[in-house]
C-alpha cells in the first residue's frame, strides 16, 4: 500500500449527478441563457419526469419555511438561478437549505451564463455557524 496516498473522499450519489447534470444542459440547450428562473424550473421539471426521477419542486425544507427550487430523488437539491452573476449568497442559500435539511448534496446552476456549469456544495457537518 502506497502511504503517500491521501484519502480521496467519496463522491456523492455521481450518477443522479450525472443525470441531473444531463437535464441541466438539455434546459439550457432548449432555452437559452436570457429565459426566466420559472421557465427553467417548467422546463426542467419535464426533463426530469422524461428520466424517470422522482422530484419534489418548490418544497419547504427544515422548519425554517425555506423553499427549495427541487429536491431531487429525495437525495439532492437543485437551486436555479438566472441572474447575472453568482453571489456568496446564493452557495449560501444552498448550504443553508443542507443544513435544514438530512441532504449532504446540493447543485447550483446559473442559467445566464452562456456556458452553464452545475456546482456541486456538499453539506458542511461541523458547520458551527447557525443559519
Amino acid at each position: 500500500m502506497d502511504t503517500n496516498m491521501q484519502h480521496v473522499p467519496e463522491l456523492l450519489f455521481p450518477e443522479l449527478s450525472y443525470k441531473i447534470t444531463g437535464a441541466l444542459f438539455s434546459v439550457h440547450n432548449a432555452l437559452g441563457p436570457y429565459a426566466r428562473e420559472k421557465q427553467y424550473g417548467d422546463s426542467l421539471e419535464t426533463e426530469l419526469k422524461q428520466s424517470n426521477l422522482a422530484y419534489r419542486r418548490e418544497c419547504r425544507i427544515g422548519e425554517s419555511g425555506n423553499i427549495v427550487d427541487l429536491v431531487v430523488e429525495d437525495s439532492i437539491v437543485v437551486e436555479l438561478k438566472a441572474k447575472r452573476i453568482l453571489q456568496r449568497e446564493d452557495y449560501e442559500q444552498v448550504q443553508r437549505y443542507l443544513q435544514e435539511s438530512t441532504l449532504r448534496l446540493g447543485l447550483l446552476v446559473n442559467f445566464r451564463n452562456k456556458y452553464i456549469k452545475p456546482i456541486r456544495i456538499v453539506r458542511i457537518d461541523n458547520l458551527r455557524r447557525k443559519y
